[in-house]
């Protein structure tokens, strides 16, 4: 956490946010390239992101995208939370099908195990994920859908 931080979580919490995801993406998709993954716009607000790749389960085409993230146990949690939209993102499918994944994260890329919570397990690491992104909270209550929540295990 950083002292911008607190002005993220302000501005991720603005409802007419979402409209503007491709082009936060795309931003931030350039700022990861351009800087060789050292930078992204969460890390800049003092958040910890990842950059997923999964590839589609129909176009086989490997796909990447950036993230908020949370660390839990050794891997890290990510929400398919589309900002509270009606449907999940994309990837979110994508993940649902794949046996593995490639994240960079923290500096380093590797494959990692994708591992969708459900009941007890999901609730634990969403009010873990909510002490760091409040917003998901918000989030919740903007969409009639449960959120998915996806840990991923650092293959070995």
């Amino acid at each position: 956490m950083n002292a911008l931080t607190p002005l993220a979580i302000r501005i991720g919490a603005l409802a007419w946010l979402p409209r503007f995801l491709r082009q936060i993406t795309a931003v931030d998709r350039f700022l990861q390239r351009v800087s060789r993954g050292r930078w992204s716009l969460l890390r800049i607000a003092g958040l910890p992101s990842l950059m997923l790749t999964v590839v589609g389960r129909k176009s086989g085409v490997a796909r990447s995208t950036p993230l908020l993230c949370v660390p839990y146990q050794d891997g890290v949690l990510i929400a398919g939370s589309n900002f509270g939209g009606a449907k999940p993102p994309v990837w979110v499918v994508n993940v649902r099908a794949a046996s593995r994944v490639r994240m960079r994260y923290d500096g380093a890329e590797r494959d990692a195990v994708p591992h969708e919570l459900e009941g007890v397990e999901r609730e634990q690491a969403w009010q873990h994920m909510l002490a760091t992104w409040p917003n998901y909270a918000r989030y919740a209550e903007r969409t009639g859908r449960t959120i998915p929540v996806f840990y991923l295990d650092p293959a070995a």
